[in-house]
This record gives structure tokens, sequence and C-alpha cells, in this order.
């Protein structure tokens, strides 16, 4: 049986940060293979997802990178404004991964 799990109970790090002053990137880690592996053919972190989860008028301005070496997932989208810019309020991008902490995987 299926069940859904949410992906903070089987991620180790959930976090974000900028990446150059235009970007802001995510990085889901796990310290287990398996959850990883599960996590990355569920095909629930897509780029739909992403463009829905943080309102990006286009999905193809979400990137999504599975990084199997490392058991990790990096997604980066655009910022609204840029680092530092007036109207920023994270400066350095370290509190725009909450929203995924609402992801559930199917395991």
């Amino acid at each position: 049986m299926v069940k859904l799990v949410n992906i903070a109970d089987i991620a180790t790090i959930i976090r974000s940060k900028n990446a150059k002053p235009f970007l802001f990137t995510m990085d889901i880690f796990f310290d287990n293979l398996v959850y990883y592996e599960k996590t990355v053919k569920s095909g629930v972190i897509n780029k739909k997802l992403i463009a829905k989860m943080y309102r990006l008028e286009n999905e193809d301005k979400a990137e999504i990178y599975n990084f199997a070496q490392a058991w990790a997932i990096k997604i980066t989208i655009p910022r609204t404004v840029a680092s530092g810019g007036i109207g920023d309020t994270d400066i350095y991008g370290a509190q725009q991964h909450a929203p995924l902490y609402s992801i559930k995987i199917p395991i």
C-alpha cells in the first residue's frame, strides 16, 4: 500500500539561498537512497508544481536538477526582486524553502 508522507519527514535538509543576485536555489537532501529514489521517481517535484508554489508566470522559469551522487534535488527559480534591491525581504534567500515543506511524497 502506498502512503503519502511529508517531504520533511524523509529529507534531512531542506534549505534555500541566493544563486546570484537574480536567482534563488533550494536544496533537498536525503540521507537514505531509497527515499531519494522514491521522491525522484514519483515525479511529484516538477516544474509545474514549483511554478504553482512560487507563483511563477511560466513553469519553464523553474529548473530542477537531480543529483544521485549526493542524494539531493536542487531547484532554481528567479527572484522577483534582486538581492538587496528595494523591496527585497530576504537578502540571503534563506527563507524561500518554506513552501517545499508542504510537498507530499508517495512511499
